[in-house]
């Protein structure tokens, strides 16, 4: 009995001396020290050990994962030109962005780490010591109301928003319809009919903010020097009003007639259709060059020219999906495309790997779906890139990696390789 009361005092003792010792370390620590080791945690897999945007998903994501090192950023309430204020990043990292791959990490992270992985992340460029943010001074909201909503329209067509989002906020008369953000990855407009995917949030200050504001490193603007701050408030309100009724919140004849809607407007228009699915599926991630920072090589998108090894079944360069003749799909059949997008089979013959070529998923699209995305690829503009064939492993390696991935249980792993493998101009 004494041996036992003494052994359990022993460890009391130890639990104390270590709980004590790890919180007299971490209250040394800075709040930026602190935030490395949440950071080291939570984001490195897409933003990178050194911030840059390049963590190992990175590559997969569109948008991409911000570069930190740059100091730009979509969402601030400061002037262009300025970082964003501690309260904007935090806020940022706390909800997250809508219709991305950044998660919220409220309940996830305290606030104290929230304040601490801030701190860091400030770190990671000079621009906030050198540039400390200038907090827009707006005028106080505009209420919604008709009378409001009424002047918003005005200013929506005073600003040509309809250039853009189309005169619905859907596309509709859109002049321009193809975008791309900083990394030249291919970018929507946003669907102004649901707020609830705006990146910023769906309150008219986060609207009234993306106007005032802008988006670095996208192509939409600041209007502080085009309207003013009421303009900019009716504007916000009048777009609100533009939201459609969410899927959650209809009934089973709403929701009916609502998709009823959508797929008659995609077989309208195949090839948006089309282009809307290449997207969604991500084939430009694969299907484009990048370089040592994962960021599309500029005019090369679908162009192919991807290398990659995945252990142990050897070394591939991803197609050339565009429409040029000689080196692309140009003179593919339509049977000839879908068999490769749902069969993995190319027009050689070849069998693609069922990863990254997700043929086996793919082979449930329905037929106007497939017929969309071969409508669209015909309309990708040509790009001379001759990809080379597969270099399959030799077949003794090739069993040794089958046997570590089937009998051991490691993953087979996956390197991609900047730069284009291809041959630009080849004829």
């Amino acid at each position: 009995m004494r041996k036992t009361t003494i052994a359990t005092f022993f460890v009391l003792i130890c639990t104390f001396a270590a709980t004590f010792f790890t919180r007299t370390h971490l209250s040394a620590q800075t709040p930026a020290e602190r935030g490395k080791t949440v950071y080291d945690a939570h984001c490195v897999e897409c933003h990178g050990e050194s911030g840059r945007g390049d963590g190992p998903a990175s590559a997969h994501l569109n948008p991409r994962p911000r570069d930190f090192t740059s100091a730009k950023y979509k969402l601030r309430s400061t002037e262009t030109g300025t970082v964003p204020t501690d309260d904007d990043l935090i806020r940022t990292v706390r909800q997250g962005m809508y219709s991305t791959s950044m998660p919220s990490w409220d309940r996830v992270l305290s606030d104290s780490e929230l304040r601490d992985v801030v701190a860091y992340i400030k770190t990671l460029s000079p621009q906030f010591t050198e540039t400390p943010p200038k907090e827009i001074a707006a005028a106080p909201a505009t209420p919604s109301s008709p009378e409001s909503l009424a002047r918003g329209k005005n200013v929506y067509g005073k600003l040509q928003c309809g250039k853009c989002h189309g005169d619905d906020g859907r596309g509709a008369n859109a002049v321009a319809t193809t975008f791309e953000d900083e990394t030249h990855q291919k970018i929507p407009a946003a669907d102004l009919t649901e707020p609830w995917a705006f990146r910023g949030g769906a309150t008219s200050r986060d609207v009234f903010m993306r106007f005032r504001a802008g988006m670095t490193g996208t192509p939409m603007p600041s209007f502080a020097e085009a309207a003013s701050d009421g303009d900019l408030w009716d504007l916000s309100n009048y777009v609100l009003s533009m939201g459609r009724k969410p899927v959650w919140s209809m009934n089973a004849q709403e929701v009916a007639e609502l998709y009823a809607r959508l797929d008659a407007e995609a077989k309208q228009n195949p090839a948006g259709r089309g282009e809307f699915l290449v997207d969604s599926l991500g084939c430009a991630t694969c299907h484009s060059p990048a370089d040592a920072q994962r960021k599309m090589l500029p005019g090369m998108r679908l162009a192919g020219g991807l290398r990659f090894r995945v252990e142990p079944f050897g070394e591939f360069v991803t197609g050339n999906l565009t429409s040029d003749k000689a080196t692309g799909l140009g003179n593919w059949s339509d049977d000839e495309i879908k068999r490769a997008i749902t069969k993995g089979i190319t027009r050689d013959g070849t069998r693609l790997l069922p990863y990254p070529m997700d043929y086996g998923s793919y082979s449930t699209m329905k037929a106007d779906d497939l017929n969309a995305i071969v409508a669209y690829l015909r309309t990708v503009p040509p790009v001379s890139n001759l990809t080379p064939a597969p270099k399959w492993t030799f077949f003794p390696v090739y069993m040794w990696g089958k046997f570590k991935m089937l009998i051991l249980g490691q993953d087979p792993p996956m390197t991609f390789y900047p730069g284009n493998a291809g041959t630009q101009g080849a004829r």
